[in-house]
């Protein structure tokens, strides 16, 4: 039977603005893609990359453009070839899993080689403010046993926040994440204070294009790659700067993409985290899949929209869970 696109944009307001260094966030647009095969249907939503003019227009034009492609019927390695790394090929390719999925009543889980899946421990992220507030937002979250502070690239400033957080909530892993916030110069006095502090892990601490600048400083807190390693290839090409790497399903095209970083990174003996930008649960639904795979989890962004779908991720005793319903084989879109 004939494949059918259903194509479209989605506002995705926030619940409240949400800061990071340089950005504020009131809304995280989301382009999602529908295939539908008589009874069966997949779905995937993507926000893209907005610091790579990567948004969900130019992405929905993307998609539009290959429509008799797609009806035609492609495979997900032929995406991979198709169309680069981004969110346009990540929504496809999720539309592809559940579809798959949908077809031969296989979880996407055990599509994906999986021999099951568990809740998984999730950071829970605070937005960059002022530091008694970070605090008060920290520990407002009573579920979380591991949070993620953003940071903007002020040292004083930064340092108070991550000593307030740290002094309301003891027992709590913390990473942060700078955002690119930092230049080489500025960046061993925040050590220093990760380090006084119990931090676990610095994301994104450089900005990209610039991570020959990290060489020299000695990572007394294991260093993350976010905006630094998009995809595959530059996983190849900038592993050495880093301890860990942060896979996001819009960065890299899709959670194939994604399963092939993980196995890679493992391989280059890095550590793995996954990550998302704050989409609905049909965004973390994937993403989950590849937290089985990862050390580090940070799959909170269902919570701070103003409304998620339904079925949706369960958060609990600072985990998170995606079932079949959501994302699948039994979901009912």
């Amino acid at each position: 039977m004939p494949i059918t696109l259903e194509l479209h944009n989605e506002p995705l307001p926030m619940a409240a603005p949400f800061r990071i260094a340089g950005h504020v966030f009131t809304a995280m647009p989301a382009t999602v893609v529908t295939l539908r095969d008589g009874a069966h249907v997949g779905r995937g939503e993507a926000a893209g990359v907005y610091y790579n003019d990567d948004h969900p227009d130019t992405m929905l034009a993307t998609l539009e453009a290959l429509r008799p492609r797609i009806e035609a019927g492609l495979d997900r390695d032929t995406l991979r070839a198709l169309l680069p790394a981004g969110g346009a090929r990540n929504a496809l390719d999720a539309a592809l899993w559940e579809l798959e999925s949908q077809r031969t009543g296989v979880p996407v889980w055990k599509l994906a080689g999986l021999d099951g899946v568990r809740p998984l421990l999730t950071t829970f992220t605070v937005g960059a403010d002022d530091p008694a507030v970070m605090a008060g937002h920290a520990a407002a979250y009573t579920q979380a046993r591991a949070l993620k502070l953003k940071l903007t690239g002020e040292p004083e400033l930064d340092a108070a926040r991550v000593r307030a957080v740290r002094a309301r909530c003891p027992e709590a892993w913390i990473g942060v994440d700078a955002n690119q916030g930092y230049s080489a110069d500025r960046l061993p006095s925040l050590l220093a204070v990760l380090v006084e502090a119990g931090v676990s892990l610095l994301e994104q601490p450089c900005a990209r294009g610039r991570e020959d600048e990290l060489d020299g400083i000695e990572r007394e807190v294991p260093f993350a790659a976010d905006e630094s390693i998009l995809d595959l290839a530059e996983l190849e090409a900038r592993h050495r700067h880093f301890d860990v790497v942060n896979i996001k399903l819009d960065k890299c095209g899709g959670l194939t993409e994604g399963l092939l970083m993980a196995k890679r990174a493992r391989e280059l003996g890095k550590r793995v985290m996954v990550g998302n930008m704050c989409g609905t649960s049909l965004a973390a639904a994937p993403a989950f899949v590849l937290g089985q795979c990862c050390d580090v989890v940070d799959l909170d962004g269902p919570i701070f929209l103003a409304r998620d779908r339904s079925p949706s991720v369960r958060y609990e005793d600072g985990h998170v869970f995606c079932g079949d319903e959501v994302w699948g084989p039994k979901a009912a879109p």
